[in-house]
């Protein structure tokens, strides 16, 4: 990766929907070439998607929860149907396994209100198998970036 597929991936990280032209002229390449490399990024996985945001609470999800979980069973069993799980819900945005902390999963949840949040957190008690779950509603996002430094 040179300078121009930098220049190429912070371009399209902030607007993927630019015209080839625009993006060709300001990494300072033609267009051919600049399509090409940026299907070659595509092709070797480094453009994942090309997607676009929304806004959460401009489509009612005015809550975000960090749910964190303990277990004890950690079994490839046990994962397969947690990650199925977890896997069947939108709401749940993100799901990291974690070390270093007393919770083995941070879920990063949104609901349209805590009532919402608290009938799903039920639905999930009575399917997940666990030994501690802890709640944290986010008050404020205070930073939410999408864009890698590259």
């Amino acid at each position: 990766m040179d300078d121009i597929d930098r220049k190429l991936l912070t371009l399209l990280q902030i607007n993927a929907d630019l015209p080839l032209s625009k993006i060709a002229k300001r990494v300072g390449i033609s267009s051919t070439p600049c399509w090409n490399r940026i299907k070659k990024l595509e092709e070797q996985g480094v453009i994942k998607y090309k997607v676009s945001l929304v806004d959460k609470e401009k489509v009612g999800f005015s809550v975000t929860v960090f749910l964190s979980i303990s277990v004890s069973n950690h079994n490839s069993d046990w994962y397969a149907e947690f990650e199925e799980i977890v896997m069947r819900y939108n709401n749940i945005l993100e799901v990291h396994r974690l070390t270093g902390s007393s919770a083995d999963y941070l879920l990063k949840i949104i609901a349209k209100s805590i009532e919402e949040y608290d009938a799903f957190q039920q639905r999930l008690i009575s399917e997940i198998q666990f030994t501690s779950m802890s709640s944290s509603i986010s008050l404020k996002e205070v930073k939410n970036i999408k864009q890698i430094p590259v």
